[in-house]
């Protein structure tokens, strides 16, 4: 019994984690263009969720729970790869860098399964690296053409205050889809791990789901103001562009039961619509830096779980 409760904490604690770095993947856009103060905005990120993690997480925690690793994995296993990746998130959130906390939980769950030589699904994780390589230029060429569709269309509303209440309902609808979107992939990656243990799922979901919410309200404020504005200035169209084509990728990949990165996702959106007005209007070097943290997570994430866990042994 103490085994589980210690699981369970640590799984709290991940996805507190998630949701203090991914809160700017569902609000940054939101608070960045100023349409909606951050209160209101992560009290929307909260209810929707955890709507998206009890309705629809079920998908990813199958994967992150038995699709990677195939075979049982002891306690201690699955609480070297949830510290692990708990661990990774905070520090990175600290320094303000939008990490993906998908990479740092896949590649402790990998690293974990090979330090206790249990069975991993090379197959598996091959599919989940080349998504993650798509999503960010999926979601970018889709935030690229959204935004040119409804700037088309909003050309045509005669009265500037309709145009600015249709923006502001647009955006405030997309940051709820997203943190739908989040909920239904991310719980996985936060509580996934301990469904390999067969814990019902509707009590991991609410775990998972309530501990994203808890994150996104006490810390989520510091990733938000380098997404929301440290990679290239938002008016509210491209916000909501962004927003939607990262929440649109997120939800379709989370229904195939892969976790991919909200925050490559969202990145890459920003970086599309902010090629509408040409690429001297991208930062650069924030890009870069960003990207390089999205090749260093599931590495270092993985090494780290598998040492904590050969130490793990020798203790115990």
């Amino acid at each position: 019994m103490w085994e589980l409760t210690v699981l369970f904490i640590a799984g709290a604690y991940v996805g507190w984690n998630i949701g203090a770095n991914d809160a700017a993947n569902c609000i940054g856009t939101t608070v960045g263009s100023r349409l909606l103060s951050y209160k209101k905005s992560v009290t929307l990120l909260s209810i929707f969720v955890i709507l998206g993690a009890t309705l629809q997480g079920q998908y990813v925690m199958k994967t992150i729970g038995k699709g990677i690793v195939t075979t049982e994995l002891p306690a201690a296993a699955i609480f070297a790869a949830l510290i692990s990746s708990g661990l990774f998130v905070t520090l990175a959130t600290f320094f303000k860098l939008p990490v993906s906390t998908s990479q740092a939980i896949v590649g402790g769950i990998a690293g974990v399964g090979l330090a206790a030589g249990a069975e991993v699904n090379l197959s598996k994780l091959l599919t989940i690296a080349q998504v993650w390589v798509v999503c960010p230029f999926l979601t970018g060429l889709i935030a690229f053409m959204l935004y040119h569709l409804f700037a088309f269309t909003l050309r045509h509303v005669g009265r500037p205050e309709l145009w600015d209440r249709i923006l502001k309902t647009l955006l405030i609808a997309s940051s709820c889809y997203i943190a739908f979107s989040l909920g239904a992939n991310d719980v996985g990656n936060s509580v996934g791990p301990i469904a390999n243990l067969g814990i019902p799922f509707i009590w991991l979901a609410l775990l998972g789901g309530i501990s994203l919410a808890l994150g996104a309200v006490m810390f989520g404020h510091r990733v938000v103001e380098t997404v929301g504005a440290g990679i290239t200035p938002l008016d509210p169209l491209s916000a909501f562009a962004a927003q939607l084509s990262a929440a649109l990728a997120v939800h379709f990949f989370s229904r195939l039961g892969i976790p991919v990165s909200t925050s490559q996702a969202v990145v890459g959106a920003i970086v599309g619509v902010g090629l509408v007005k040409g690429i001297s209007a991208i930062k650069g070097r924030r890009v870069a830096e960003i990207a390089g943290g999205w090749v260093a997570t599931p590495l270092t994430a993985g090494l780290f779980s598998f040492g904590l866990y050969k130490l793990i042994s020798l203790i115990l």
